[in-house]
């Protein structure tokens, strides 16, 4: 039986000292970590807090050494020799500098696969709190969390390159707020099908009745790799792909009816996706009652009290015009995030004042339509000018006008 020692000093700490008893590490070279290291603790103090207090620079220089760690470890695959040669070559405040740009880079990756819950940014002031977690974290922790992110990066992203193939880009898809894996399940039937586009609800049902008009054999075929797949996409792909073909055995049941496989089946709810599109979008139950006039009212009644949320004031029905104007999915509130995004939707496709009118139309109580649709006109007619405005860069003016006007929550 053999006794191996545990070694619980820094990883910095063991590549200096192998450094200087292997004469790596020269005596001038010693010197000047000596010089740098007070300086960059006080940084660090400052930045977390303040440079005054003697626990906060306490903190700092185990911050500064965990970071110098971080870096040398990571890189090195925790070999000693080749983290001396780099604290011989490099600045010590470079290592730190590393350590701390390598935990930034963690900290903006996506945690989840969902869209429109991880927010893509750079790294911000706002990030200073979790960031001084993870400065006194491990490697092994660190390294942990790196791996789950990128897994969920690498399926977020692969879900933005399919989608832009078949005519959706990334801001529609936050937009949509579905999970990454069921955009790349409904890339992978749209592509077995060989259409081009994202089916929106109709589209999808004849997508999957297209799909069980073919032996099984012969979908599971042609539910291969998109060409042209980049190789980082490729494993993540080919994970979801195998989750396609465990599910064709439901996929392809005739007897199953589309709606209640995907709407109606726990499993199912939101596994795989297609455009929401509310002004084309009619539900066929009800279209197949005898009496379709009277359930053609019932769902304009159950459309419109679905869209507004039971609010009649001017605010909620403004935001629920100006969504469907811009082509989005009726809402009849919007976060800051959403706001920003619909008006950018706006500078980029453009508005058609006429689709809420139609809305109204169709959907609206018959007593309130024409002061609806002239509440609207007016609107739209003052508002355009400044929803469209390519001077307003930082959006501040089309903000302020959502804010006084429409509905948005502001956290």
């Amino acid at each position: 039986m053999s006794i191996s020692l545990y070694d619980s000093r820094p990883f910095f700490e063991k590549a200096l000292q192998y450094g200087v008893q292997h004469g790596i590490i020269p005596p001038a070279k010693l010197e000047a970590i000596e010089s740098e290291a007070p300086k960059g603790m006080v940084q660090i103090a400052r930045y977390f807090g303040s440079e005054y207090l003697r626990p906060e620079i306490e903190q700092a220089k185990l911050r500064i050494v965990n970071l110098v760690s971080l870096y040398l470890e990571h890189s090195t695959g925790g070999n000693v020799q080749l983290a001396a040669e780099s604290l011989r070559d490099n600045s010590f405040l470079s290592h730190s500098k590393a350590g701390s740009t390598l935990l930034k880079d963690l900290i903006t990756l996506p945690q989840n696969s969902h869209f429109g819950m991880n927010e893509r940014t750079e790294f911000t002031d706002e990030h200073i709190p979790l960031l001084a977690k993870w400065t006194l974290r491990t490697l092994p922790e660190f390294q942990a969390e790196l791996g789950k992110r990128q897994k969920v990066a690498a399926i977020v992203d692969a879900a933005i390159h399919l989608a832009e193939q078949l005519g959706f880009d990334e801001e529609q898809l936050e937009e949509a707020g579905m999970d990454a894996e069921a955009v790349i399940r409904t890339a992978l039937l749209t592509l077995a099908a060989k259409n081009r586009k994202l089916p929106d609800w109709a589209g999808f049902e004849r997508l999957i009745t297209l799909l069980r008009k073919k032996p099984a054999s012969e979908v599971k075929k042609a539910l291969v790799l998109p060409k042209n797949l980049p190789n980082a996409f490729t494993d993540v792909v080919k994970l979801v792909c195998k989750s396609v073909i465990a599910d064709l055995p439901k996929l392809l049941d005739p007897e199953l009816p589309s709606r209640k496989l995907f709407n109606q089946t726990p499993a199912f709810m939101g596994r795989y996706f297609w455009v929401e599109d509310a002004l084309s979008e009619v539900d066929t139950y009800e279209r197949e009652v005898d009496d379709k006039h009277a359930a053609r009212i019932a769902q304009s009644s159950n459309t419109w009290q679905k869209a507004t949320q039971g609010h009649s004031d001017d605010s909620s029905l403004l935001t629920l015009f100006l969504t469907i104007a811009a082509g989005s999915k009726p809402n009849s509130l919007l976060t800051e995030k959403s706001a920003t995004a619909l008006i950018k939707k706006i500078r980029k496709s453009g508005i058609d004042a006429e689709l809420p009118v139609t809305y109204i139309r169709d959907h609206a109580p018959a007593a309130y339509q024409t002061d609806f649709c002239e509440m609207w006109q007016e609107f739209i007619a003052d508002a355009q000018t400044t929803l469209k405005s390519d001077f307003d860069y930082n959006l501040h003016d089309a903000m302020a006008l959502l804010r006084l006007q429409c509905n948005v929550e502001i956290k």
